[in-house]
């Protein structure tokens, strides 16, 4: 005769209640997965932008030591140019600027990413419960 162990309620809690996975709860898991990899994406992509931000303000207070009649080599592709000062410094500024918005649009992006992933959050933890785990 087999004798029947009782469930703790941890053993009861890990097991949970069986919950159907239907096309629409996966369809919803694989949009947040695509979610998730996009935003480590752009991730990825803000870091480059900030740095490159950090260098262009170094520059900028570099040359605000400079001379007004020098030129300095400025690099536009993969050459250097000498340019004088002033050129140097509005071409530096509009570069400021343009990475600027690249940043802005990329953490709107980021932040849109981010809402959408809150709510799939919502809407799965709300029908699996701790069965299923979406924590990034």
């Amino acid at each position: 005769m087999m004798s029947r162990r009782m469930l703790t309620k941890e053993e009861e809690d890990a097991m949970g209640d069986e919950v159907e996975v239907r096309r629409e709860d996966q369809d919803k898991i694989n949009k947040f997965s695509r979610l998730h990899q996009h935003e480590l994406s752009i991730e990825e992509e803000l870091k480059t932008k900030n740095k490159e931000k950090e260098e262009l303000d170094d520059i900028t207070n570099e040359l605000e030591l400079a001379d007004e009649d020098d030129t300095v080599p400025y690099k536009i592709g993969d050459a250097f140019f000498h340019l004088p000062l002033p050129q140097a410094q509005e071409m530096l500024e509009q570069s400021t600027t343009r990475l600027d918005e690249e940043i802005g649009e990329l953490e709107d992006k980021m932040g849109t990413i981010r809402e959408q992933m809150t709510q799939l959050k919502v809407d799965l933890y709300a029908r699996f419960g701790k069965t299923i785990n979406l924590e990034t």
